[in-house]
């Protein structure tokens, strides 16, 4: 059996697709997996290392907007689609996978239009709660068509190859609070605040805790990942806390999310993924600038879930929105309602699921 997932340019289009070949070999040893991507995304350096065959497809992304510049640029865009898509139908010609599985991003577009001219069998995983274009584009010739949110259904032509199967995403092993906290260096028994805003960080997030750390730190631990943009800046500013473990990015994920008893964090759907699997209650802060607003849909479905509460990126540093973030901290019986909220929303054994799902696929006729 074959299998060629198309994807990437970002984190949270690649490791939804890294999950489910994982699972893939986990069931069927003898799999031959690969991937297809480009030479600017993640993809480039990760697919590799962790021992995939790599396909390059160089195509670019649409320019949103409707000013001149952006018409022109746009026409150079579809004449690479053009050539991306006659690149694609070769590569699904000498490959000859039983399944193409898209996962998003710019290369997912011309690979999973080249495998359905083929009739090739094709299985859509979208993580986000606003569908991305090519979603909306290619759903309805898809062999089966996978949602993380039930709000995105409602964004697709009606379907009965639509499911609703959750993000796959990393897993973790949850951990006793006190060994958790010692990682860190965090020994008192406070309620710990945990901040991330991926590998880049999320300035707005990261200025507005600068702002307020010493409120933060007055009752509560906190476990601060910057980004690696802003950790200089910020460690230059801050001083040594016996409250405060700080860094660019977190190596031991699974301790820091054990000992959190909220996070805040953008409302990216791998993150959104991790926070549910793990029943975790959460302040989303959507990025105001993502493709569709995405993020904002994405956060709406946990906050009518109750499992998360929603501070607009460009409010986040007032006062009143650190007291109502620091008030929640220190309710537990709150916190308790909404990770039990959190939890329900999970989809633990999404990657699995949809392994089993692409078994299926291949083996129909």
């Amino acid at each position: 059996m074959k299998v060629l997932f198309a994807g990437g340019g970002t984190g949270g289009h690649l490791y939804p697709g890294i999950a489910m070949a994982g699972e893939l070999r986990k069931i069927l040893p003898n799999v031959e997996i690969s991937f297809a991507g480009t030479t600017s995304g993640i993809e480039a350096t990760e697919v590799p290392r962790l021992g995939y065959k790599l396909h390059l497809i160089p195509v670019r992304g649409l320019k949103r907007g409707r000013s001149l510049v952006n018409v022109v640029a746009n026409l150079g865009v579809l004449a690479d689609f053009a050539a991306a898509l006659g690149r694609a139908v070769a590569l699904v010609h000498r490959e000859a996978p039983d399944v193409v599985v898209g996962t998003g991003g710019f290369v997912s577009a011309p690979l999973l239009l080249a495998a359905q001219l083929m009739r090739k069998k094709t299985l859509i995983q979208e993580q986000n709660a606003f569908p991305g274009v090519t979603t909306k584009l290619l759903a309805a010739l898809a062999s089966e068509v996978h949602l993380s949110f039930e709000d995105a259904r409602r964004f697709l032509p009606k379907n009965r190859r639509i499911f609703v199967s959750g993000n796959p995403a990393r897993s973790f092993e949850v951990e006793d609070l006190s060994h958790a906290r010692a990682r860190f260096g965090l020994r008192e028994e406070r309620p710990t605040l945990l901040v991330f805003g991926g590998s880049r960080g999320a300035r707005a997030i990261n200025n507005a805790v600068l702002r307020h750390l010493g409120e933060i730190t007055a009752s509560s631990n906190l476990l601060w990942q910057t980004g690696a943009l802003d950790y200089e800046r910020i460690r230059g500013l801050v001083a040594s806390s016996p409250h405060l473990w700080i860094a660019p990015y977190i190596e031991e994920m699974g301790a820091a999310y054990s000992i959190a008893a909220l996070v805040l964090c953008r409302a990216g759907a791998s993150s959104i993924a991790e926070l549910t699997n793990l029943g975790k209650p959460s302040v989303l802060v959507p990025y105001p600038f993502a493709t569709g607003d995405h993020q904002r849909h994405n956060a709406k479905a946990l906050v009518t879930g109750g499992a998360a509460l929603v501070v607009e990126d460009d409010s986040l540093g007032d006062e009143g929105a650190i007291k109502n973030i620091l008030a929640l901290l220190n309710n537990p019986g709150k916190l308790r309602i909404m990770g039990d909220a959190s939890r329900k929303l999970a989809y633990p054994d999404a990657a699995h699921q949809l392994a089993l799902r692409i078994i299926a696929l291949a083996q129909k006729h």
